[in-house]
């Protein structure tokens, strides 16, 4: 029976540990940035399963402590959000976030454009039938955005003229 309920003397030590892991990272998630939980990019994505993982095991361990679980949560959370910072800038930007892509341009498939972002044709036009789009021709932009979206512009909805919001991604897609 002991292999299976083990021992209980040490287990008041483990819900403590685990309440207060999990205090700390309710914190550390509070004072980061909203974003983090919002919309998962790579690294909120690696910062949530790192957490996930020390709340989860370091009050299961007899050899690490409360205080050694929360300096790597805290250190986790830190880096975390110093990226964040940095993604400020569009040089360290480019590090951690995938530029948005133009997948098809006035009704046109940019096959291209679609491999890159990892899709195949089948993906695209399913992605378009749940926003409603059964033509392409009604479709003047369709943006893959940066955590993984598609926006879908129709024509006649940017009213004759190109939006800088536009025009900057579709630039960047004629460049490439």
């Amino acid at each position: 029976m002991n292999h299976l309920f083990g021992g209980v003397n040490g287990l008041g030590w483990v819900a403590i540990k685990a309440l207060l892991l999990y205090v700390t990272a309710v914190i550390g998630f509070r004072l980061g940035e909203r974003r983090t939980l919002a919309e998962m990019s790579a690294f909120d994505f690696v910062a949530a399963v790192a957490v996930g993982a020390i709340v989860g095991r370091v009050p299961n361990s007899s050899t690490t402590s409360y205080l050694a679980g929360a300096v790597t949560l805290v250190t986790v959370l830190v880096a975390h959000r110093i990226i964040s910072r940095l993604r400020q800038f569009p040089g360290a930007a480019a590090l951690f976030d995938h530029p948005p892509r133009v997948l098809v341009q006035d009704g046109r498939l940019l096959h291209k454009e679609i491999r890159r972002s990892g899709l195949t044709q089948d993906d695209l036009y399913g992605l378009l039938r749940q926003h409603g789009i059964v033509d392409l021709n009604q479709v003047q932009y369709v943006i893959f955005e940066q955590r993984g979206k598609i926006s879908v512009i129709q024509h006649g909805s940017s009213r004759g003229h190109e939006s800088q919001l536009l025009r900057e991604i579709a630039e960047r897609t004629s460049d490439s």
